[in-house]
């Protein structure tokens, strides 16, 4: 019986999906964490009568026979809505508003993409990740700052003693791509650039396509508690029904083999 295989692949399906909403609600508090949606595609069909088959010499079969073969996962996509902005007062928390990702060097020397920006100093000054990974371009600050002022251009100034005029130390810059969907995740709120993200677009903050960066902020999940339940639930009943054509089929085969 081609049910219990069918099915089979119906709680499989579901249960990847359960995954990625599981994923999602444990990421609710995660920085600038993105929200993922499982997509599923129906696997190949057989075709017991193709549809247009000649029936007879002057006569075509309307819709033909095809019979599926079940469900697959076609893909998990990221959905890379706008996380809400939670103020932290912390100077350097930066938290970019609108399209956009911070460029981070990786210790092997890649480039890595991240939009937290809850961002700390080395113990020489750069400005680094929480794992202290180097922000670039490289921004140095002095130890004798005072004070350290972030535009929403991304231009990184400093408040000296005896100096009543900030001078600036760097520019941020923000890199965005054709398909942010396709940025290969590393873990740690870093992503890579991968074939279907396409390569990096840089320019300061603010230019038409590219984000602002809001000092003293950070970006919260985008994730929705509300509709991840909800979906759960949705997942949880497809699941259910699933194994219970699995329990019918058995049990239809079951009445089979006890046939005299």
């Amino acid at each position: 019986m081609r049910s219990l295989s069918i099915a089979g692949t119906g709680m499989l399906a579901q249960q990847t999906n359960v995954d990625v909403i599981s994923n999602n609600i444990a990421n609710m508090n995660t920085t600038a964490f993105k929200r993922q949606r499982a997509e599923f595609q129906d696997l190949l069909y057989q075709q017991v009568s193709r549809p247009g088959a000649a029936s007879s010499a002057d006569n075509r079969v309307p819709t033909g026979i095809q019979i599926g073969a079940g469900v697959k996962t076609g893909g998990v996509y990221r959905i890379a809505t706008q996380g809400t902005l939670t103020q932290t007062d912390n100077r350097y928390d930066l938290a970019i508003q609108g399209r956009g990702y911070f460029p981070v060097t990786l210790p092997s020397g890649e480039t890595a993409y991240t939009r937290d920006g809850s961002f700390q100093l080395s113990d020489q000054g750069e400005l680094v990740t929480a794992d202290g990974l180097v922000v670039q371009p490289g921004i140095t600050v002095p130890p004798e700052a005072i004070d350290v002022l972030v535009s929403k251009t991304g231009e990184v100034q400093v408040k000296l003693a005896g100096q009543p005029a900030p001078q600036t130390i760097g520019q941020l810059q923000l890199a965005t791509f054709v398909n942010e969907a396709g940025l290969e995740a590393q873990g740690g709120n870093l992503f890579l650039q991968s074939g279907s993200s396409g390569e990096p677009t840089l320019a300061n903050p603010g230019e038409p396509g590219f984000g602002s960066v809001a000092q003293g902020f950070i970006e919260a999940s985008n994730v929705n508690p509300v509709s991840e339940i909800t979906a759960l639930i949705t997942a949880q009943r497809a699941y259910e029904m699933n194994s219970r054509v699995v329990k019918t089929a058995d049990e239809m085969l079951a009445t089979t083999s006890q046939m005299r």
